[in-house]
């Protein structure tokens, strides 16, 4: 566990850096008459995360926490598990999105994540599934105006009923 938390803050704070620097590929600072900068969120974001993860390793260095405390394994068995679980859950919903679209991934993502690692009932998976992807596709398509990856064409049928409600 204490070599977990120690590398974990460690990666975060490399990511961090990493994020400030690419935002500032971008205008970072306040635009007059405009407001922020396009990277000004990210920017600011990472630097926050940053200065976490500095508190993090202090707590580490001064065996603050429970963790920083440990001599236990960061995963035992289960914790293995289910991290391979939902990591390759994760891998297969990036994977759907430019087959089945964004949404359609979503959808496969939730009813796996509800039903397979849940538990939950087969109703409940399959409306949380349907429900979410459609609400969030009148969300960022409709009220945002934000385009999502539709993914090959035999997707178009699905999209063009839900085009036809919003326009």
């Amino acid at each position: 566990m204490r070599v977990g938390e120690i590398v974990t803050a460690g990666f975060l704070a490399l990511l961090s850096l990493y994020l400030m620097w690419k935002s500032t590929e971008l205008p970072v600072g306040y635009i007059a008459g405009q407001g922020p900068g396009g990277g000004a969120w990210p920017f600011w974001l990472s630097g926050i995360m940053l200065i976490c993860c500095g508190f993090t390793a202090l707590n580490w260095w001064r065996e603050n926490t429970p963790a920083s405390r440990s001599d236990e394994p960061l995963l035992d068995a289960y914790g293995w598990k289910m991290l391979l679980f939902v990591g390759g859950g994760i891998i297969g919903f990036v994977a759907l999105v430019s087959i089945i679209s964004m949404y359609g991934a979503i959808a496969v993502f939730l009813f796996y994540y509800m039903w397979f690692l849940g538990r939950h009932s087969l109703w409940l998976s399959l409306l949380i599934a349907l429900v979410t992807p459609i609400a969030m596709f009148f969300f960022f398509e409709g009220a945002m105006r934000i385009t999502m990856p539709s993914g090959l064409p035999f997707t178009d049928p699905v999209f063009n009923v839900l085009y036809d409600i919003i326009y």
